[in-house]
């Protein structure tokens, strides 16, 4: 959310009134950065997807510390805390008809990494800073020393790593990106003066410095930070919070809207001495980019949250256990298109034929992330299929996902590979014994999770680290209480 109000700053430039030669002059300074692979896939067919991106880095786009002042006002700690998580990320979805829909991804999902020394699986929120370490650990290595270019090089490829975490979770291409930090949030918060919130209660929490009443009020620059970045104490942890997110960035643009910001060039230019300051943009930005943003400033935005399976502890961390293929396919129905595993999943909800109790399986992991033939083998256990062997690949066989047979075993290999999430069809092998399975994992395979998403699970966000939930919070029901344009919220 943090960058998707800083965002705005920018993103609205076509909506003021401004001729774009005086709006473009205005825009000049801003930091572009170039971690946006020009090779990578692109949305088609007129549609656009932009991802927002919110550090929790207390340092500014040099890698210098924040002032004692600000971090003070902003309750966040030290310099060194918050390190340079993603704590924030929204996938902004603009359809060829201009409709908004932006999806929220809970910054704690556990997801499959590659190219990341010494893990296969992290939380999404890490991709960024975990990439950064690693590169200038290397530059540093390698002798270089100045602490710019170790910084520039550093953000760059954690901007990819992230850029490509979000990516194969979502299945969804990335046209542009935008990353704002906890300073930039602050200064645009500070150059409207304040927003006006709404709150369906009263809420006092000593580690955000958020003490509020219930109802509507403006709350001023630090406030308005606290009252975002709150965990403590709230019902539903971190899916509240995401709700305020959504209901601030609601209120900010009916801010813009009402203040004047677009319309009065020194406003205007207050807002982009902001951008200037906190603000990244890919390249590629222009007129029709900024054009059809202005979207959002009309408030004519559909607000989703990603689906989260269930919570669990791995290794001392609290993570969120996820489904990509019920994640793509949630994105697919919400714009409109369709999904690849839109088939699988639906075939998986079907009843299967029963095992049968001859088939022996074995699971062969074939890819670079440790244990995922265990998964895999339980999984199909849940399922009465009797797993013979698990192991890694052997030197010959093949490394793509895929399961084949031995005579007599075609219906258990097919009711494997739906269990499994496999698309690729069933191979026949005349090198396997009668109704022996195998199971082979190979690179970007996850394994599904066994459990159905409901439609109210879909709306559960993120699990609360903070209090180390292991059961689901009760997501709240209905819509926003109508404030006259400011969400009403917990």
């Amino acid at each position: 959310m943090r960058t998707l109000v800083g965002l705005i700053a920018v993103a609205v430039v076509t909506a003021t009134g401004l001729a774009y030669s005086q709006a473009h002059g205005l825009l000049g300074g801003i930091t572009i950065s170039r971690a946006l692979d020009s090779n990578a896939p692109r949305s088609s067919g007129g549609a656009m997807n932009i991802l927002l991106i919110g550090l929790d880095s207390r340092k500014d786009q040099d890698g210098n510390e924040l002032p004692d002042e600000i971090l003070d006002k902003l309750h966040a700690g030290d310099s060194e805390a918050g390190g340079y998580n993603t704590n924030t990320l929204i996938l902004v979805h603009i359809g060829a008809d201009d409709r908004v829909v932006a999806f929220s991804i809970p910054r704690d999902d556990y997801v499959a990494v590659s190219g990341i020394r010494g893990y296969d699986h992290i939380k999404i929120k890490e991709a960024y800073g975990l990439t950064k370490f690693e590169t200038e650990q290397k530059l540093t290595d390698e002798g270089v020393t100045d602490r710019a270019d170790l910084e520039t090089a550093g953000r760059e490829a954690g901007r990819k790593a992230t850029l490509r975490a979000v990516r194969n979770l979502t299945g969804q291409p990335i046209d542009y990106f935008a990353e704002v930090n906890l300073a930039g949030f602050y200064d645009l918060a500070q150059s409207l003066g304040g927003v006006e919130v709404c709150l369906n209660h009263a809420v006092h929490d000593d580690y955000s410095g958020a003490d509020f009443p219930a109802g509507r009020q403006r709350l001023d620059a630090a406030q308005s930070l606290s009252f975002v970045r709150q965990r403590h104490g709230l019902g539903n942890g971190d899916l509240d919070r995401t709700h305020r997110q959504q209901a601030f960035l609601l209120s900010v643009m009916h801010e813009l809207q009402q203040s004047g910001s677009f319309t009065d060039l020194d406003k205007f230019k207050s807002l982009m001495n902001v951008a200037r300051k906190d603000i990244v943009l890919s390249e590629g930005w222009g007129e029709d980019q900024f054009r059809r943003m202005a979207a959002l400033a009309g408030g004519d935005v559909e607000f989703r949250t990603l689906p989260v399976v269930r919570y669990e502890n791995i290794n001392g961390q609290d993570v969120n256990i996820v489904d990509p293929a019920k994640i793509r396919a949630e994105i697919a129905r919400a714009i409109g298109g369709e999904s690849t595993t839109t088939t699988t999943t639906a075939a998986a909800a079907q009843p299967l034929p029963p095992a049968n109790p001859q088939t022996s399986v074995s699971v062969v992991n074939a890819s670079e992330t440790s244990g995922l033939a265990s998964q895999a083998a339980a999984l199909l256990g849940k399922h009465d299929y009797p797993v013979a062997e698990v192991r890694d690949r052997e030197s010959g066989e093949p490394v793509d996902t895929v399961v084949t047979y031995g005579p007599g075993g075609r219906t258990d290999a097919q009711s494997v590979a739906t269990l499994l999430g496999i698309d690729n069809a069933p191979q026949a092998s005349s090198a396997l014994a009668a109704d022996h399975l195998r199971v082979i994992l190979g690179d970007g395979y996850d394994v599904p999770t066994d459990q159905p998403v409901t439609e109210e699970a879909a709306d559960i966000t993120t699990a609360n680290s903070w209090y180390g939930m292991t059961t689901s919070p009760t997501p709240d029901q209905g819509k926003p209480i109508d404030g006259g344009g400011i969400p009403c919220v917990n």
